[in-house]
């Protein structure tokens, strides 16, 4: 699980601020500027967080990852893949393991938590018996465990009202089944937000596949350079790049296990807070 996923002992984060700003004793998050005689190299990443998008002011629509991005749904599927682990006779895997198995959608998620544990089945593409059983099964439990111990990241909440108070329209894109969607964004509150969501069952494809990030924009009407991708891993940024929409990351995610600032995007920011801050001031 992220380290940034929880507020550390002895004081709420302040708004933008990770635990490793905090560890570091550096500032919060800055809104990013181009430094002074030229803009960014293409893949640099300024101290804080630099966004390099080539002309924000044509912003006017965010495609907003749910898993990693908006929450902390970590400890609820992990209870859910170990429940399933155990409903078919093997041992429990750690949290932290299973964190990395999260971002390409519920059938990933399980192939990699069977491998790792030692029975390996076969996938969707040749729907196998171990493979039907466990995806009942962890079904099953994520749709108990779902919202149970999942928390906001910080700067979420101010985030997404500061976004809607700068008039974009936002839309929730993720890889989870649509059966889960609904009700975890209703338990925080979030889907007022939201325009609509396109959900890993909602089309054929998932992201890294740009077909999400597409559908969105025909619902829209725009562009995708119009349209700003919000996420937390590679999955999100090969769908965005695929149809040449920017797209910014958070550190605080998921990016199965992988260094976020290794993803090829058009900047880092710390919260949501701080990117509603950036477009405040850039667009």
């Amino acid at each position: 699980m992220s380290a940034a996923a929880r507020p550390p002992e002895g004081g709420a984060f302040s708004p933008g601020e990770t635990s490793a700003q905090r560890a570091e004793g550096r500032p919060a998050f800055a809104a990013a500027r181009p430094p002074e005689g030229g803009a960014f190299s293409p893949g640099e990443i300024s101290e804080g967080g630099a966004i390099r998008i080539p002309d924000p002011s044509r912003i006017r629509a965010l495609c907003i990852d749910l898993d990693g991005t908006l929450l902390d749904t970590i400890p609820d599927l992990a209870e859910a893949a170990n429940r399933m682990l155990e409903s078919l006779g093997l041992a429990r895997l750690d949290p932290r393991l299973l964190a990395t198995f999260v971002g390409k959608g519920a059938d990933v998620l399980i192939e990699r938590t069977l491998a790792a544990a030692g029975r390996p089945a076969t996938g969707p593409s040749e729907v196998g018996e171990v493979f039907t059983t466990a995806r009942q099964a962890f079904f099953t439990h994520y749709d108990d465990a779902n919202g149970v111990a999942a928390q906001p990241y910080p700067g979420v909440m101010d985030g997404l009202a500061r976004l809607h108070g700068l008039g974009l329209r936002m839309a929730c894109v993720t890889n989870k089944p649509g059966q889960f969607v609904g009700p975890l964004l209703a338990k925080f509150d979030l889907a007022r937000w939201f325009e609509f969501s396109i959900a890993g069952d909602t089309l054929p494809v998932r992201k890294p596949d740009p077909g999400p990030m597409l559908e969105a924009c025909r619902r829209w009407s725009l562009a995708p350079a119009e349209v700003l991708a919000v996420g937390d891993s590679v999955n999100d940024a090969a769908a965005a790049r695929a149809c040449a929409m920017p797209i910014v990351l958070v550190p605080y995610g998921y990016n199965e296990g992988r260094p976020v600032g290794t993803v090829d995007a058009d900047g880092i920011v710390d919260s949501l807070h701080d990117l509603a801050n950036w477009l405040a001031l850039n667009r």
